[in-house]
């Protein structure tokens, strides 16, 4: 199946993938579900290493889009922080920790759908992550 381009994605998802870049989300992965569901338009998949920073990447992409106008319907999963949602109606971002990503495994149950292609900033994985934190210290 043909990869959706990102002129697909409007500004907010635009600011929530920034967002959650900034927090040095790992494997952030966009699903066009547009073709394939009515409930929502796309799907945000994010991941971080702990729950700190699971729950860093939520309150940054939260409060970004918040100072943008836009509040998620509803959150779920914040306090345990293994699997955070976060649902904007259009879109909903999923954040994960490693080991609760590798079990839900939602591009696999979403195969269906259409990968956006998004560009290297955001493909972040957890080779490059690793060496800019070095290079930080």
């Amino acid at each position: 199946m043909a990869p959706a381009t990102r002129e697909a994605l409007d500004e907010r998802i635009m600011t929530a993938l920034n967002a959650a870049s900034e927090k040095k989300a790992i494997d952030i992965v966009v699903l066009d579900l547009r073709e394939i569901t009515s409930f929502t338009d796309f799907f945000i998949i994010a991941s971080g290493n702990n729950e700190r920073q699971v729950q860093a990447i939520s309150d940054e992409i939260s409060e970004t889009l918040k100072k943008n106008g836009s509040r998620a319907a509803r959150v779920e999963g914040y306090k345990t922080a293994e699997w955070i949602l976060l649902d904007y109606g259009d879109f909903v971002i999923h954040v994960f920790d490693e080991k609760a990503r590798k079990f839900y495994d939602l591009e696999r149950l979403w195969r269906e759908s259409k990968r956006v292609e998004l560009p290297p900033e955001f493909a972040g994985d957890i080779k490059s992550v690793n060496s800019s934190l070095r290079n930080e210290s």
